[in-house]
């Protein structure tokens, strides 16, 4: 199987600042309706946007974005992409975990871009010194 990753053409190297555009930000007011009545409706509304986005693809590649929210709550089609891959990962190895191990490099991956994203806030290392203990 071959992954491909379609980046913006101004998005930097290191996947954490742009030059135009802007990332979607669970937590914003625009999000506050809909994510206090239903838990993953950012990731929803951000997987219809890139179906959108990406609506010239459909007819050449299997194409599932694949949206989950910075405090953890799961997109219904991350939920079902996940829930695939696992099921084929459990046919190729016939190890029962394989899945649970996948779902939990999968948060690990969260884990690591919330972080990023956070130290991505401070200027320097010094300003980060102040909130976290070395």
């Amino acid at each position: 199987m071959v992954w491909y990753v379609m980046m913006a053409r101004d998005q930097m190297v290191d996947g954490r600042r742009w030059k135009i555009g802007r990332p979607l930000v669970t937590l914003a007011p625009s999000h506050l309706l809909s994510t206090a009545a239903c838990a993953g409706a950012a990731a929803s509304a951000a997987k219809d946007l890139k179906r959108r986005k990406y609506s010239n693809l459909v007819g050449n590649y299997c194409f599932e974005p694949f949206g989950v929210e910075t405090l953890g709550p799961w997109g219904a089609g991350a939920q079902s992409v996940f829930k695939e891959i696992a099921h084929k990962l459990f046919d190729s190895t016939r190890d029962q975990k394989a899945g649970y191990f996948f779902g939990q490099k999968i948060n690990i991956a969260i884990q690591r871009g919330n972080a990023a994203s956070l130290l991505g806030t401070f200027h320097s290392d010094s300003d980060a010194d102040q909130y976290f203990d070395a």
